[in-house]
């Protein structure tokens, strides 16, 4: 006897059909109508902005947004008291699920510490960029006269400080840098008794100009300084120009001062 039987393809399709109806039916509800309901699909949070909020506070905060959150690490900033939030993730704004989990860093009591490098002989961008390197701040910049102009001291809290001393991240390191100019006034060295080749390294060497050399071409090879101005002592200024007199050693006198 049959129970079930099949007339034509026409019959074939159209139960498959209708499984394949059926079938489809079910995944869309699945995904459309059960997953959203258990899931809140559709449903989110926008993460709140935690960053300076003190750690006292963020229980209620927190809870009272349908989140959590749960401390990740801690870094240092002077900017901000100890036991704040410095940085979050997810970051403000977001869009999360209830009970999404939010992880802060704490801001330390005690900022943590570095050792102090060496700035000096340094050019004063190299000096900035070793000092930000080691998390520190480039403090007051005061200038004191030297042929370049490159770190001559550093100083914290207005006193020396020797590379490799402990210090806290984030102080600031004040320079005194040279103006690169040198000295620009000083007193007039004795040139006298030198031959003219010597007399005039030492010239160029303070940064002074050689003016007239009073001499001529029939000048003994064996002829030296023997008067100068300006005169020995005379204060002078940078780029001053020197007149030098040429003669025999015995016209020298008998003193290395020569009266103005």
């Amino acid at each position: 006897m049959k129970i079930f039987e099949i007339t034509s393809w026409w019959d074939v399709l159209k139960h498959v059909g209708i499984t394949a109806g059926i079938g489809v039916a079910l995944i869309l509800f699945f995904f459309y109508v059960f997953l959203p309901s258990t899931t809140n699909h559709g449903e989110s949070i926008t993460v709140p902005n935690l960053v300076g909020m003190p750690l006292n506070e963020l229980d209620k905060f927190v809870v009272e947004r349908d989140l959590r959150y749960e401390v990740s690490d801690s870094s240092y900033s002077a900017d901000y008291p100890p036991y704040t939030v410095l940085h979050q993730f997810p970051k403000e704004h977001s869009k999360v699920k209830a009970n999404r989990k939010i992880f802060i860093s704490l801001n330390s009591k005690n900022p943590p510490t570095t050792v102090m490098p060496n700035l000096v002989d340094k050019t004063i961008q190299n000096a900035s960029l070793i000092l930000k390197s080691y998390e520190l701040k480039r403090g007051r910049t005061t200038t004191k006269p030297d042929a370049f102009r490159n770190v001559l001291a550093q100083n914290f809290n207005e006193e020396p400080i020797e590379p490799g001393t402990s210090i806290a991240k984030g102080s600031q390191i004040d320079l005194v840098i040279g103006d690169g100019h040198g000295i620009t006034q000083f007193e007039m060295p004795s040139l006298l008794g030198l031959p003219l080749e010597e007399a005039e390294i030492i010239i160029k060497g303070n940064s002074l100009n050689v003016g007239i050399v009073f001499n001529n071409e029939d000048t003994p090879a064996n002829f030296v300084v023997v008067k100068q101005t300006p005169n020995i002592g005379n204060t002078v200024r940078v780029s001053s120009e020197v007149n030098l007199w040429l003669g025999d050693p015995i016209e020298l006198p008998d003193t290395t001062t020569v009266e103005e």
